[in-house]
């Protein structure tokens, strides 16, 4: 072994080599910043170990402790990355291919077949919302339809007159009918609390004194609801066979669903008497009258659906 002129060995130079010295302001490549050159006296230049000679003290294949070691690209995931080289492998030549990465895995699964009947069910509920709008705009035109051409009544008498109360107009129609002789008995549903046969005959424009005797004023019913009760109590007590409704037109497909589900059976006859607002010139240019329409539409509905007794006010209540 070598050593220096202070007789200190040179470690890691080959016996025979001249000693290395560092040039003055070069790096001391293997020894980090700041820590001391471990192995090297002090005052001594640093050694370089000659090209192709092992660095002593560290083993083969470890990283030389204390170099960083330098970062490099992270691979692109699209390009396959070279595999490591074998000890003892002849390096690879300028025309040898990398080896080619496997195939990514497909994990998309395969769409599954829709069974022919749960496509026949979607069908069939995408039919039914479509037509369900439809529907409805239809039968509205046909409530509008009805509700202002003109009326068409059916001749005939009845053992007696229901008069819904709504408007004078009504009531009017009703003695009209009773004193023509188209019944025998009347009764007046849903008046005012405090309204006798006089004021409501005096509001209609018509001298009470002949009817009286013959005409029963009921007091019970605020809604249309409360009309078919009420009407299927006093035909009930009178003994009527048939009866004569006189309603307002718009209002007489309402009154003849409740009037018939609370007397199933009884032979009604609808008598509609036409609304002063639909009579009126360009009544359907008007928002009012169509909102009065659509309102008196969806309240149909509501009634055709069983969905009027959902709400009973107080005055019902009391009265039954």
């Amino acid at each position: 072994m070598s050593v220096t002129s202070d007789g200190v060995p040179r470690q890691g130079v080959p016996e025979g080599e001249p000693y290395q010295r560092v040039p003055e302001g070069e790096p001391r490549q293997g020894v980090p910043e700041g820590e001391p050159r471990q192995g090297v006296p002090e005052g001594e230049p640093y050694q370089r170990v000659p090209e192709g000679e092992p660095n002593q003290g560290v083993p083969e294949g470890a990283p030389n402790q204390g170099v960083p070691q330098p970062m490099l690209p992270a691979p692109s995931p699209s390009r396959a990355q070279p595999a490591a080289a074998t000890p003892g492998a002849p390096p690879a030549g300028p025309h040898d291919s990398a080896p080619t990465a496997a195939p990514a895995r497909d994990l998309r699964v395969a769409a599954q077949p829709v069974p022919p009947a749960r496509r026949w069910r979607r069908r069939v509920v995408r039919a039914s919302l479509a037509a369900v709008p439809l529907a409805l705009l239809l039968g509205f035109l046909a409530f509008v339809q009805a509700a202002i051409a003109p009326v068409m009544r059916t001749p005939g008498e009845t053992d007696g007159i229901v008069v819904l109360t709504g408007g004078s107009e009504r009531v009017a129609t009703g003695l009209r009918l009773l004193a023509e002789g188209q019944a025998r008995r009347l009764l007046i549903s849903g008046a005012h609390p405090e309204a006798g046969l006089a004021e409501i005959a005096s509001a209609a424009g018509i001298d009470p004194a002949p009817f009286a005797g013959r005409v029963a004023v009921g007091h019970a019913a605020a809604t249309t609801r409360g009309n078919a009760v009420e009407a299927a109590a006093w035909a009930r007590s009178e003994e009527m066979r048939s009866l004569r409704i006189v309603t307002a037109g718009y209002h007489m497909p309402r009154a003849m669903v409740e009037l018939r589900r609370a007397m199933p059976g009884m032979p009604l006859v609808a008598h509609p008497v036409p609304s002063a607002a639909l009579r009126a010139p360009g009544a359907l240019w008007r928002p009012r009258v169509w909102a009065l329409l659509a309102g008196e539409y969806a309240r149909y509905l509501g009634a055709w659906a069983g969905l009027s007794g959902a709400f009973v006010p107080r005055r019902e209540t009391h009265a039954t």
